[in-house]
């Protein structure tokens, strides 16, 4: 058996260009590789978007992963955002992220996901998060061509169908903080 499911999220919040908004630590320090207080909030919230108590999802694609990946540090990407966004997930599961693949070898990522069997969740940065799209759908029309940088709110999720490349896409709005937005990438 296969992947069923595999499921995208952009990293949690960011600091702020400007440096108004500085990132944080787990322990409270400021670092600029890491989220910012609200990303940590999303990442909390997470945990209930794909583990919810009673089991009952907020949307009917939505599925707890068996596996997650989030991108590794690395010599040209030492960002710890993707996997903290999804740290408090993995923690309540008892999972270990997948970190053995690094910005930049999303080749090999999609490779290691589609060799995995059940759910996967993929926690990414958005620049690269269609090229992954484009992998998984084999095509680079199913799906919106670029993620917008003020978007840290929605799951892209690829149901497999029948045939290695047939994939159902759909966007799913998280709604896990203040000022999330309904609306999917046009």
């Amino acid at each position: 058996m296969a992947v069923s499911k595999i499921m995208i999220i952009r990293h949690a919040e960011k600091p702020s260009d400007d440096g108004l908004i500085a990132g944080v630590s787990q322990d409270g320090s400021p670092d600029s590789k890491e989220l910012i207080v609200r990303g940590w909030q999303r990442s909390g919230a997470l945990v209930r978007l794909f583990a919810p108590i009673a089991g009952s999802f907020s949307h009917a694609v939505l599925a707890t992963p068996d596996v997650i990946f989030a991108s590794g540090v690395a010599k040209h990407s030492d960002s710890l955002r993707p996997q903290h966004t999804v740290l408090a997930l993995a923690e309540y599961l008892g999972q270990q992220i997948d970190l053995s693949h690094a910005k930049g070898e999303e080749d090999a990522l999609v490779a290691d996901a589609m060799a995995r069997r059940g759910n996967v969740l993929i926690s990414w940065e958005h620049e690269a998060i269609p090229t992954i799209a484009g992998q998984i759908a084999g095509n680079s029309t199913t799906y919106p061509q670029k993620w917008p940088s003020e978007r840290f709110d929605l799951v892209w999720v690829f149901d497999r169908g029948l045939g290695a490349l047939n994939w159902t896409f759909t966007q799913v709005p998280q709604m896990l903080l203040p000022g999330d937005v309904s609306d999917p990438i046009p």
